[in-house]
């Protein structure tokens, strides 16, 4: 039978028609004969056996003395440090809100509760799985909606979206009021028996549809299900405070009186500012796989089921950077994306694409541009931080960019991460700004219809 198939799939395909396509031995023989055996490539051969890639080819022309001076930077005090989670786009929006509360509780050593607006968004995002099997349950099981709903019950990951939507509608809590615990610093054993356990209450309502259950039924179902994760969440993360008493405190003396707020109530005390965290942010994305000046919004890709799909413009490079600059001469830290793990020196804290001779040991190129390495699924964002600096030469253009990275203050800088400008054109993806930072222009084209983009498009998963 396998050879049948396999026939089958030759046929197909034209490979009988087309023999020379296989690795033929006369093809092998040319392959093999192309590769020199000299003593330099032995020596390349022993060293990679027993040695990392990266160590290999780093570029000790490169390892001069870094500058670490910024024209414009948004001072800040304090690293935090996600662990072993794929928290980062939460760490990088409460990031972003710390240093506003900072300013508004007059202190320098604050940090708001991650595990918090976690507890929460694990428990939305089981809802938007169970919702979104009810909502598809007429389709096939194969369906690529539906493959893609049990692929994907939940995750780690997320956007800036997700912070906007959990912050606006829980507010937020400091971080002694509710600590980080075991699971949350290391979820992903967790996470596999939560997943399990959504994938087991989805199939569970596809068979109840069948059976003929209402749309009412299923979701009364549903409601019983959740009561069963969040059984599960309040063991891993402990239970989310309804209200707390908390007074800020400097050098372990409180520097307030205490006072008793709903976690609503906190978000606004100490940094609302009258914002609407989703109406007064744009997300701007730079990704030339698609054209410019377009807005698009990725179907389900959002954190609560009656919450905002992720919504972006799409913008070339000379365009978005002027933005951020804008933002941070006003003091104004920013939501940021990018695929870090490129050219990164994790010992320094250095992106920059002269870290490594990566085509010199191999004794090739590696010469896609974005465009091309979008498209063929070897670049993406990977990482949210938060932007905090960049230093601009006597014309005003950006030299590097600074980040404050999330995992921990003995990773990279002293915590933080620097960007060569060259290396921000190539792999910066996702910008968040305020809208008075953009132009009229910029402005309009928000106004146009989102392309809407399906869920699975691979270019969307969130940052972790």
């Amino acid at each position: 039978m396998r050879k049948v198939i396999l026939c089958a799939f030759a046929l197909a395909c034209g490979t009988l028609a087309h023999a020379q396509a296989g690795l033929t031995g006369d093809v092998l023989k040319t392959l093999e004969g192309s590769y020199k055996d000299t003593p330099a490539e032995k020596a390349l051969r022993n060293a990679m056996g027993g040695t990392s890639i990266q160590k290999l080819t780093l570029n000790q022309e490169n390892r001069q003395a870094k500058d670490t001076h910024f024209s414009t930077e948004v001072k800040n005090t304090g690293i935090s440090d996600q662990q072993s989670s794929g928290r980062c786009w939460l760490f990088t929006g409460t990031n972003v809100l710390r240093n506003r509360a900072m300013r508004t509780l007059g202190v320098s050593d604050f940090f708001f509760s991650q595990v918090y607006l976690f507890f929460y968004d694990q428990l939305e995002k089981s809802n938007l799985f169970l919702q979104g099997v009810i909502d598809t349950r007429r389709e096939d099981l194969d369906s690529q909606m539906v493959r893609w709903l049990f692929q994907n019950p939940l995750s780690d990951g997320g956007t800036y979206t997700g912070v906007a939507d959990l912050v606006t509608k829980y507010g937020l809590v400091p971080q002694d009021v509710m600590p980080e615990t075991y699971v949350s610093n290391l979820t992903s054993e967790f996470n596999s028996y939560l997943k399990r356990k959504l994938r087991e209450s989805g199939i569970l309502l596809r068979e109840k549809s069948r059976q003929g259950a209402t749309e009412k039924q299923l979701e009364a179902m549903k409601v019983e299900q959740l009561k069963t994760i969040y059984h599960m969440l309040v063991m891993a993360y402990g239970q989310p405070p309804k209200s707390f008493t908390w007074a800020p405190r400097k050098d372990g003396k409180r520097t307030a009186e205490e006072q008793t707020y709903t976690p609503q109530e906190f978000y606004r005390k100490v940094c609302a500012g009258g914002e609407d965290l989703n109406a007064d942010y744009v997300m701007l994305m730079n990704d030339p796989s698609r054209p410019y000046h377009q807005v698009y919004e990725i179907d389900y890709d959002r954190h609560l089921y009656d919450g905002h799909n992720w919504l972006y413009l799409n913008l070339p490079m000379d365009e978005l950077k002027p933005m951020a600059i804008a933002s941070l001469k006003d003091s104004c830290q920013m939501y940021f994306s990018c695929d870090v793990g490129k050219f990164l020196d994790r010992q320094t804290g250095f992106l920059d694409l002269k870290n490594y001779d990566y085509g010199d040991l191999f004794g090739t190129t590696f010469g896609m541009n974005k465009k091309q390495r979008i498209q063929t699924f070897d670049s993406g964002s990977t990482h949210a931080m938060t932007l905090m600096a960049v230093d601009l030469d006597p014309e005003g253009k950006p030299v590097k960019w600074k980040v404050e990275n999330s995992w921990g203050s003995s990773s990279g800088a002293a915590g933080y991460l620097i960007m060569t400008d060259e290396w921000f054109d190539e792999y910066m993806f996702r910008l968040v700004v305020n809208r008075k930072y953009c132009p009229a222009e910029t402005l309009a084209l928000l106004k146009k219809k989102p392309v809407r983009l399906p869920a699975w498009d691979p270019m969307f998963m969130g940052e972790e």
